[in-house]
């Protein structure tokens, strides 16, 4: 039901927005905050494991839509701060059982943030995020529009999960369960980064880069109709690789690009754990 009106409400754009359809707009954040629909969700039928959820992405653009520019100012003098009403302020309280470290951190209005999250400031999480219990979201790190990121995790300071809303059918970015996210690490356009995955520190994976798997003898990138996945328990660095012909070669220059130098052990484990106490 909440479905079907919302996409018919996208679809078909009345002349003036009336207080039921922002009713119904308010239905449809209030799941999103609540974790009962979200933009994208596990699906084994799909090979990245992910299906996009299209009319969830259209709600939220909806938002923005049927949102006007308001003041939201604590202090106009001091930070004037103008978005759209429909997009405040994410409302918390210390009995969701999310940690919110003082010190200038801010989450959108629009997204699932699960008990046992930890922010530390300043961090910031957009609209249409996902993020599920246990994750440390470390300080300067951006969990963009639509993202979902899994149990357990921690995205180190500085990491940015970049976000997408459009197209609809674009699937967000995925970060599974137990992955660890290094500092300065950038992961965008609905790379697929799969449970127990760590990412060094500086790593930057898109569409366009590939990645070189030297324990596996393979090469991953991105299709026209697929994204970059990164496979699980990879441990990925930032590598480089020469250039072969032309001015570049008798230059010296090599170009970035990630590579996979191992798979996790228990070595690994032993130096990335998190205290529990941090938690």
């Amino acid at each position: 039901m909440l479905r079907t009106e919302i996409e018919n409400l996208f679809d078909g754009k009345p002349a003036e927005y009336t207080q039921e359809h922002f009713q119904l707009f308010g239905e449809f954040k209030a799941a999103l905050n609540a974790g009962e629909i979200r933009s994208a969700e596990p699906d084994a039928v799909e090979a990245t494991g992910w299906r996009v959820n299209a009319w969830v992405k259209k709600g939220i653009l909806l938002g923005f839509r049927m949102g006007q520019i308001v003041d939201m100012s604590i202090d106009a003098a001091r930070q004037p701060l103008f978005d759209k009403a429909t997009y405040p302020v994410r409302r918390m309280a210390a009995d969701s059982g999310v940690r919110i470290v003082p010190g200038g951190s801010s989450i959108r209005d629009g997204c699932y943030i699960a008990r046992g999250v930890t922010c530390m400031p300043p961090m910031y999480i957009n609209v249409g995020a996902y993020v599920d219990t246990g994750t440390m979201v470390d300080s300067h790190a951006l969990v963009g529009s639509c993202a979902q990121i899994g149990k357990n995790c921690h995205l180190s300071a500085a990491a940015q999960i970049g976000g997408v809303l459009e197209p609809v059918g674009a699937l967000p970015v995925i970060i599974e369960d137990d992955v660890l996210v290094g500092g300065n690490t950038g992961v965008y356009e609905g790379t697929v980064v799969k449970r127990r995955a760590v990412l060094g520190t500086g790593v930057i994976l898109n569409r366009s880069t590939p990645v070189y798997d030297l324990v596996k003898g393979a090469v991953y990138s991105a299709t026209d109709e697929q994204p970059l996945v990164i496979p699980s328990d990879a441990v990925v660095v930032a590598g480089s690789r020469a250039v072969t012909r032309g001015p570049g070669k008798d230059w010296g220059v090599s170009l970035y690009t990630p590579v996979i130098v191992k798979y996790r052990d228990d070595k690994t484990d032993a130096k990335i754990q998190l205290e529990d106490l941090l938690r």
